[in-house]
């Protein structure tokens, strides 16, 4: 619908947009970009020096390649059928059309929809400029039409194979957050009017950090998403009272200290993740499960994975689990005189205990008397965006990188999570940091996310192929310790937890590896994704969670008579435990037959890359 304008002259209103992007004082403004300028020679120094002495090597050929290669096959099945190709070019210069049509009669005054708007929740285009002003709507309007035509094209491109398929369209995705006009300065209003405003001060701050991020990176460019400084494990984060009972070459051993006069029999041993660091769990007192834990009168031990170095090259998951998981049931066994636990997985960590329990089984050790998994996989047929960086060809340039350290670098790894979110976790950031020249609110959940740790080479390759690549735990093809695994040998009750919006661990994943364990398995689906659906304690009220008994049949024949409950999944959670077994005992302190090797979180959590 439109309406004619009672005037085409520029009002004062109109006049006042215009001066707010006009230099104030262009002197100012000169010397503060050869300020910029200065600080970003220091970062081309930085980058360069660690370069020139070989203590880094590019790794970005390896990846370049593989995005030339699939956008190649993506080429190829448009361009084989002239009228296919003719067809796509068609819709994009329609979409063109349509936005400049919209153009013309705004310049006329009138007022009309845009052609095309930003999806539900994208925060890039909040500010009125990207409406109000002809250029920046035109921009705007442009880059969307074009990403998603851009998306369209691997939707419908029916000759790719899924992997292929996966490839195209984290890359198009990649590409499309990388080229918003939102993250350049003079293609967003709000980054050009404060550039203005400041006379390009922000420039110059946004340089010296940019500078200052490549020196924290060693060579590479480690992205701040928060002020970390008001942050220490151990003073205000990680701060559960607790003692390091056990340490071997690859974890320590913690037990906490009760927080009720009587607990559960079977103490609780947590598996979290060596992807990152344990403390997710209990980044601080309102939001830790293993305070909540105690509390309900669990006797926590957790597994604090080292922060693997060159001496680490050769762990297996076989070490993983002797020198890890065993190693903490012994420690569970000694301190408490318990052989039946109840054990927890979370990501990585639980396919490890998945794994373990397998073996365990052969080997007749029965301590593990029932298994809670969160956000676990073990059938990765359907596995999240990590699998993108999954192939052949890019598991044998990481193995051959690997080699030299004997590790990943943990930033390698950081990188590609952010990656997984990049319109989140990488290009907010940037243009906040960088060009804005603004330094990030302290957060706790972001000072943990950017505590990477390394992967020990021998670990990390195995975790890839068996998993990721050939998929061998759940078709019972994994060997570890000589023994073929089957997942059929784990009979003991299973709570399995999935997120409904988890992009590293799919609720359809999790769902489907249910079916190969051979006991009861209880599945249940929390809202959010891979962190907050289950870093979600009851007093906040948030999210909600779905039980439908058993998980069989179709996944979405589950869900949809699923039963939903408002807020947190713990407490059903714990009375699932409880329903295992809920006699109590007189609470035990930590390290009460052994002297302790340390105050809790311990020494290995303390390591940073």
């Amino acid at each position: 619908m439109t309406k004619p304008s009672d005037s085409n002259k520029p009002t004062p209103d109109d006049a006042s947009s215009i001066d707010q992007y006009l230099v104030k004082d262009p002197e100012r403004f000169a010397l503060n970009l050869a300020r910029m300028i200065e600080q970003a020679g220091k970062a081309a120094s930085a980058w360069a020096e660690p370069r020139e002495k070989g203590e880094i090597r590019d790794s970005l050929a390896e990846p370049a390649v593989d995005m030339v290669k699939t956008f190649t096959k993506l080429s190829e099945y448009w361009l084989s059928d002239p009228q296919r190709a003719l067809e796509a070019q068609t819709k994009l210069f329609a979409g063109y059309m349509s936005v400049w049509s919209n153009a013309v009669h705004r310049a006329g005054g009138e007022q009309i929809d845009d052609a095309v708007k930003p999806e539900k929740g994208d925060k890039r285009f909040q500010d009125a400029e990207w409406g109000r002003n002809a250029f920046f709507d035109f921009l705007k309007q442009a880059y969307l039409v074009t990403s998603r035509w851009a998306g369209e094209l691997v939707e419908q491109a029916e000759g790719l194979d899924d992997h292929t398929r996966h490839k195209a369209s984290f890359y198009v995705k990649q590409l499309s957050n990388a080229v918003s006009p939102s993250n350049f300065i003079l293609t967003n209003p709000e980054l050009f009017r404060e550039t203005v405003a400041s006379n390009g001060e922000n420039l110059v701050r946004g340089m010296r950090m940019f500078a200052e991020d490549i020196v924290a990176g060693k060579g590479d460019l480690k992205l701040r998403q928060a002020d970390y400084t008001p942050f220490e494990i151990g003073r205000n984060v990680a701060v559960s009272p607790g003692k390091v009972v056990a340490r071997s070459d690859v974890a320590e051993i913690l037990q906490y200290a009760p927080a009720t006069d009587e607990v559960l029999r079977r103490p609780l041993l947590i598996c979290p993740p060596w992807i990152n660091k344990f403390y997710i769990l209990d980044l601080n007192p309102q939001k830790s499960f293993i305070r909540w834990a105690i509390e309900q009168g669990h006797t926590v031990f957790v597994i604090s994975w080292i922060n693997p170095d060159e001496r680490h090259g050769r762990k297996d998951w076989e070490a993983y689990i002797r020198e890890g998981l065993q190693f903490a049931l012994d420690a569970v066994e000694r301190e408490t005189g318990e052989r039946q636990v109840n054990a927890i997985g979370y990501c990585v960590g639980g396919t490890l205990l998945a794994a373990a329990l397998a073996l365990l089984a052969q080997e007749g050790d029965d301590r593990i008397a029932s298994a809670t998994f969160f956000t676990t996989q073990v059938d990765f047929v359907n596995a999240g965006d990590l699998k993108v960086f999954v192939d052949e060809e890019q598991i044998s340039a990481l193995e051959s990188a690997m080699q030299d350290k004997g590790y990943l670098d943990g930033t390698k790894m950081a990188t590609a999570f952010n990656m997984l979110r990049s319109g989140d976790l990488i290009w907010p950031y940037v243009v906040n940091n960088y060009m804005r020249g603004k330094e990030p609110m302290p957060f706790d959940l972001l000072y943990w996310n950017a505590d990477s740790t390394r992967m020990a080479a021998a670990n990390h390759s195995f975790y890839l192929r068996n998993c990721y690549l050939e998929n061998n735990l759940a078709r019972g093809r994994m060997e570890i310790a000589g023994r073929r695994l089957s997942l059929a040998d784990v009979t003991i009750p299973v709570y399995n937890l999935a997120a409904r919006e988890d992009h590293i661990a799919p609720a359809r994943s999790v769902f489907v590896g249910c079916q190969f364990f051979g006991g009861p398995v209880e599945y249940v689906m929390s809202g959010s994704g891979h962190i907050a659906g289950v870093i979600n304690p009851p007093a906040s009220g948030k999210y909600q969670y779905w039980t439908n008994g058993a998980p069989t049949g179709a996944f979405e024949d589950w869900v949809a008579g699923a039963a939903e409950s408002p807020g947190s999944w713990w407490p059903h959670w714990q009375n699932w435990v409880e329903a295992q077994d809920a006699e109590r005992v007189p609470a035990r302190s930590p390290a009460l037959k052994n002297a302790p090797l340390g105050d809790a979180p311990g020494s290995y959590v303390k390591v940073r890359v």
